[in-house]
């Protein structure tokens, strides 16, 4: 036998043996960055073998729905995913693992809504307000390729520019309309962003609204703000902070429009914000002007109850509000909690004397008349008293009544002219607005609240302070009572607790 051939025999057996072990390590390595990483490999990774370029990799935290394919070819992936930007100063987004964080997000919470029959391949969609456009992109990655974005700075081809207030499109142009990102909260004008939705949405058409609201005050005022749209449904979608979905669809008709009536029509939630406030002084306080300022420290405002955002507008009046200072500054102003909401002010008083101080104020529409039930001529009656230096401080309350002075202080006469108030407030302001009012009308509340309730216009008014004038005890003179106002205190609780027992939030002013 030849011993020379059997070397070369064995270095072949020995090459071959590990090139199989070279295959199987590459077996294992290949395995464990598919199945266990679920992507390919990093830059610090031990790589036999790299991807080819031609495939695009979508990557980030979690996993996109099965019918979202996670690794397409470049030729699909132009079809469904957006071409890199030109201009270099824009961002390159779809590799922002924020941008992928938020694009897989919205592929879940579309995934769901597609499954419900709210959106389709064949839908015509509109995000409002994307400033990135990761939730048109995740519409496109699933099917919906007929999408767009809208942001007030455009970044094409995801979103191109449009306010939220002022969209550019026509009428009923879209099947589905989505708001994410609690953008709609965030508006300083949610009412012409609800009008806006309902212009451009097609009948038939759902709307789907991310929110961070979720108090059912806040729900309802939201619901009254789209008069377009039936309520579907809403839940909560949990994540780094809570978020509640609401699915609206469009009608035609107002469905929220509210009929002729007097009467008004109390829900529950109200109710039960108006058992939270707090109690009504019982007795009658033997030191009125201390128990009653006490007592404001105690109030419960309906914005700290409640999320007062969703209305149209945000409207004061101050009924009998004298100097601008006197109780739109020292109060309003400064101590209702407005949650960042710019107010609109009605300041009603009908004592020439103030009106100066109106004209330069902004935001500020003074009504020079005396809040009345009707519109008529009054005379008005203005007490003085002669022991203050201070003119205006010493100037007391006006007061619509006979003339009948007294001789204790003097006192002048004005001729006025009185308007219906209620009806005033039911041309200036809708169900759909936020409204305070305060009223220091100097015994004339106990004809001015029967006319509000009498015509519904009390409905309107999300929150009521209201001061009360009865014979109550003097501060000058112990044991004596004033002599200025005939009602009892007895009556003036009876106002308040009818008052609340109508669904009217009011409190006990001073």
């Amino acid at each position: 036998m030849d011993h020379c051939n059997g070397k070369p025999g064995y270095l072949r057996n020995v090459l071959v043996r590990l090139c199989l072990f070279c295959v199987v390590i590459v077996g294992i390595r290949f395995a464990y960055v598919v199945t266990l990483k679920g992507e390919t490999c990093d830059l610090g990774d031990f790589c036999f073998f790299s991807l080819p370029e031609n495939l695009n990799v979508f990557s980030g935290a979690g996993q996109l729905p099965e019918s979202v394919s996670a690794i397409m070819t470049s030729e699909e992936a132009g079809k469904s995913a957006p071409a890199k930007p030109k201009n270099s100063k824009i961002p390159d987004l779809w590799a922002d693992k924020d941008f992928q964080k938020s694009a897989q997000f919205y592929s879940s919470v579309f995934q769901d809504l597609i499954a419900e029959g709210f959106v389709g391949p064949n839908s015509k969609a509109l995000c409002i307000d994307t400033p990135m456009g990761a939730d048109v992109f995740a519409l496109r990655e699933i099917g919906v390729e007929d999408s767009i974005g809208t942001y007030k700075k455009g970044s094409k081809p995801l979103v191109i520019t449009g306010k939220a207030v002022k969209q550019p499109f026509e009428d009923d142009t879209f099947d589905f309309v989505f708001s994410g990102g609690g953008m709609i909260d965030k508006s300083g004008k949610p009412g012409d962003f609800a009008s806006e939705i309902c212009r451009t949405l097609k009948p038939e058409g759902f709307l789907v609204v991310h929110t961070g609201s979720k108090d059912t005050y806040s729900l309802n005022s939201f619901l009254h703000l789209f008069n377009c749209c039936t309520l579907i449904k809403t839940r909560d979608i949990d994540g780094s902070s809570t978020i509640r979905e609401i699915v609206m669809k469009k009608v035609v008709g107002d469905i929220y429009r509210v009929e002729e009536t007097n009467k008004c029509n109390v829900p529950d939630y109200k109710m039960k914000l108006i058992k939270k406030a707090e109690p009504l002084i019982k007795e009658e306080p033997k030191k009125p002007w201390i128990t009653l300022k006490k007592n404001a420290q105690s109030i419960k405002y309906l914005p700290s109850m409640a999320d007062i955002s969703f209305k149209q507008r945000y409207v004061y009046v101050d009924v009998g509000s004298r100097s601008y200072g006197s109780s739109i500054v020292s109060w309003f102003k400064k101590q209702y909690p407005k949650q960042n909401k710019t107010f609109e002010i009605y300041a009603v008083e009908a004592d020439k004397t103030f009106h100066g101080q109106y004209k330069e104020k902004k935001g500020v529409t003074l009504l020079p008349y005396a809040a009345w039930v009707r519109n008529e001529t009054l005379s008005f009656e203005i007490n003085q008293d002669p022991g203050h230096k201070d003119v205006l401080k010493g100037r007391g309350m006006g007061r619509i009544q006979p003339v009948e002075s007294s001789g204790e202080a003097a006192s002048e006469v004005d001729v006025i002219q009185g308007f219906d108030f209620a009806e005033w407030l039911k041309s200036a302001v809708s169900e759909k607005d936020y409204v305070v009012m305060k009223m220091d009308v100097e015994g004339t509340e106990f004809d001015l609240i029967p006319r509000l309730i009498e015509t519904g216009a009390i409905c309107l008014i999300d929150e009521v302070f209201l001061e009360c004038h009865y014979n109550r005890w003097q501060k000058c003179c112990p044991g004596e009572r004033s002599s200025k106002y005939q009602n009892t205190y007895g009556q003036c609780l009876d106002l308040f607790t009818s008052l609340r027992d109508s669904g009217v939030l009011v409190h006990q002013w001073w």
